[in-house]
C-alpha cells in the first residue's frame, strides 16, 4: 500500500509542476499610507509565455526570467513567504521564489524597512520586531486581497528566511528573543558580526513598543525553513523546546569570521524537538551561496563600491548553481 500511495504522490506533484511551465511576477505596495509600507514581490504560476524579463538583474548578479504583471492560473496554491538578510534584499532569494513558483507555489517576499538595502536608518533598524510582523502583514495580505485570497491554499503557508530573515521566520514558530540570554551568549562567544549588530538592531537595550515575549507567534505559519541564520544565540531555549510545528535548518559548513554554523544553526537543532525538525550542513557552502548567482566580474565590482562586499560571490569547491540544485530539492521534500 505504501509503494501504491508514494506513486500516486509521485504522480501528483508531476501534474502540478506540469501545469505550472511559467512563473508570473507582480510587485505591490502594501499599506502605501502608512508609517511602514511594504514594498512585496509575489512570484506565481501563469500560463503567459511572455514577455519575459530578466526580473532582478543588474551589473553583479543574474536575474530571473519571468512574466511581468502575467495573469495567475493555479487554484488552492501553497503559500511561502521570505525574509531576506540584513541589509539585503527580496532580490537575494529571488532565484529561490522562482522556483518554487515553477512547482505551483505562489510566494511573496517583502523588503524590510530599516534592514533593507539603501533603506537603513538606525530608527527603523531597531525596531526588531517589525520584520517579524512584516511576514505577518504580507500573509494578512494575500488571505484577504481579491486578486489571491481565492486561489491560494490558506491552510498551507510556510516561512523560509536567510541570515537575519532566519531569525525572523523562526519568531513566526514561537521562538523567543531574550535579552538576558543574548547578553550571557555574547559574553560566552563573542562575535563583533553577531554581538556587533546588537546597538543597531535595538537589542541591547529595551525599545520603546516592544512587543510581549511570545506575540510574535503566528498559528497560520504550518512550517519553517532556516537558511544559515544568525542571531540563534539570543532565542531563549525553553521557547525552542516548545516549537510544535516543523523546521528544516538548513547551514553553510565554510566559517566566514561569524560563529561556525555548529554555534547558530546547530543551537536551533539542539533546543528544538527532534521529530519536528530536519538539520543539513552543505559542506562546500558559504553563507552567501544562499543567495542569488553572481555574473563573472563580480566580486571585483562589489569590492569596488563597497570594500569587503566581494565575499557575498565567493563560493567553496561547488558553484553556487549546483548548491542551489540541492537546496531546492532538499526544501521542496521538505515543503512536500
Amino acid at each position: 500500500m505504501n509503494i501504491i500511495w508514494s506513486f500516486l504522490l509521485v504522480c501528483l506533484l508531476s501534474i502540478n509542476v506540469a501545469l505550472a511551465q511559467n512563473i508570473g511576477f507582480k510587485e505591490v505596495q502594501i499599506n502605501a499610507g502608512s508609517n511602514r509600507p511594504l514594498t512585496v514581490t509575489i512570484w506565481y504560476p501563469t500560463a503567459q509565455t511572455g514577455p519575459v524579463s530578466a526580473i532582478g538583474e543588474n551589473a553583479a548578479f543574474y536575474g530571473v526570467e519571468a512574466v511581468r504583471n502575467a495573469t495567475i492560473d493555479i487554484q488552492s496554491a501553497p503559500v511561502v513567504l521570505l525574509s531576506h538578510g540584513y541589509r539585503g534584499n527580496w532580490t537575494n532569494l529571488s532565484w529561490l521564489a522562482a522556483a518554487l513558483a515553477h512547482k505551483g507555489y505562489v510566494v511573496a517576499a517583502p523588503n524590510h524597512p530599516g534592514t533593507t538595502s539603501r533603506n537603513h536608518p538606525p530608527e527603523l533598524a531597531a525596531k526588531w520586531w517589525l520584520r517579524v510582523k512584516d511576514i505577518s502583514r504580507v500573509l494578512d495580505y494575500l488571505l484577504t486581497d481579491k486578486q489571491w485570497k481565492n486561489n491560494i491554499n490558506h491552510d498551507d503557508v510556510s516561512a523560509i528566511g536567510h541570515s537575519l530573515g532566519g531569525w525572523t521566520v523562526m519568531q513566526l514558530t514561537g521562538a523567543v528573543f531574550d535579552r538576558p540570554t543574548f547578553k550571557h551568549q555574547c559574553a560566552l562567544l563573542p562575535n563583533p558580526r553577531i554581538c556587533g549588530l546588537a546597538g543597531e538592531l535595538g537589542l541591547k537595550t529595551a525599545q520603546d513598543n516592544e512587543p510581549v515575549a511570545g506575540t510574535l507567534y503566528d498559528s497560520r505559519i504550518k512550517r519553517v525553513v532556516s537558511l544559515d541564520l544568525g542571531l540563534a544565540r539570543s532565542f531563549l531555549p525553553a521557547s525552542l523546546k516548545t516549537i510544535h510545528i516543523p523546521v528544516l535548518i538548513l547551514a553553510a559548513g565554510i566559517d566566514i569570521g561569524d560563529l561556525p554554523q555548529a554555534k547558530e544553526s546547530g543551537y536551533l537543532a539542539e533546543f528544538i524537538p527532534l521529530t519536528l525538525r530536519r538539520y543539513k550542513v552543505y559542506e562546500q557552502a558559504i553563507h552567501f551561496s544562499f543567495m542569488q548567482l553572481c555574473k563573472p566580474g563580480a566580486k571585483a565590482l562589489l569590492e569596488k563600491a563597497e570594500p569587503g562586499d566581494g565575499i557575498i560571490c565567493h563560493d567553496g569547491s561547488t558553484s553556487r548553481k549546483a548548491l542551489h540544485q540541492q537546496m531546492l530539492q532538499d526544501i521542496l521534500t521538505f515543503l512536500h
